[in-house]
């Protein structure tokens, strides 16, 4: 298996995207935060100290994907054209999907992955205070395509 960031001397480097076309590329991730049904109860009724949780975490993840390339050292800035985080509420947690979307060289998958991780940590902090078995788990790409631009 060849890495893709390590050179042939084991130095890592930003691959080299220049030569490629520019496609409509698109990545969806998922994760989920486990909650106690008592924070459950207090997120489904909007009655958290801090505020509206969900509303706060999608908007965390969208301004991290927007901020991948300052997080991740070796991706590249992308002009993203759509980026979407999105919540499923169950007895024992939340959910957490992201789609992301650019037309470009390279893909999104960093900044869907980076988008799912932070809204999970942005539901952490927010429920902290009454929650203190809480765990992310199971973040992990759900799919990733490119196709061409008419």
């Amino acid at each position: 298996m060849e890495l893709t960031h390590v050179n042939s001397s084991g130095n890592a480097f930003m691959v080299d995207v220049s030569a490629k076309e520019i496609v409509k590329r698109t990545a969806a991730a998922y994760g989920k935060i486990r909650l106690q049904k008592e924070t459950m109860d207090i997120v489904k009724a909007n009655l958290m100290k801090k505020g509206d949780v969900l509303a706060v975490a999608k908007i965390a993840g969208i301004m991290a994907a927007k901020k991948t390339e300052e997080l991740i050292p070796l991706c590249h800035c992308l002009n993203l054209e759509h980026v979407d985080v999105n919540f499923i509420l169950a007895d024992d947690g939340i959910e957490i999907t992201s789609q992301v979307i650019t037309s470009g060289k390279t893909g999104v998958e960093m900044e869907a992955l980076t988008a799912v991780s932070v809204a999970a940590l942005t539901i952490y902090d927010m429920c902290k205070a009454v929650d203190k078995k809480m765990h992310i788990e199971n973040v992990y790409l759900v799919e990733k395509k490119k196709e061409e631009i008419k």
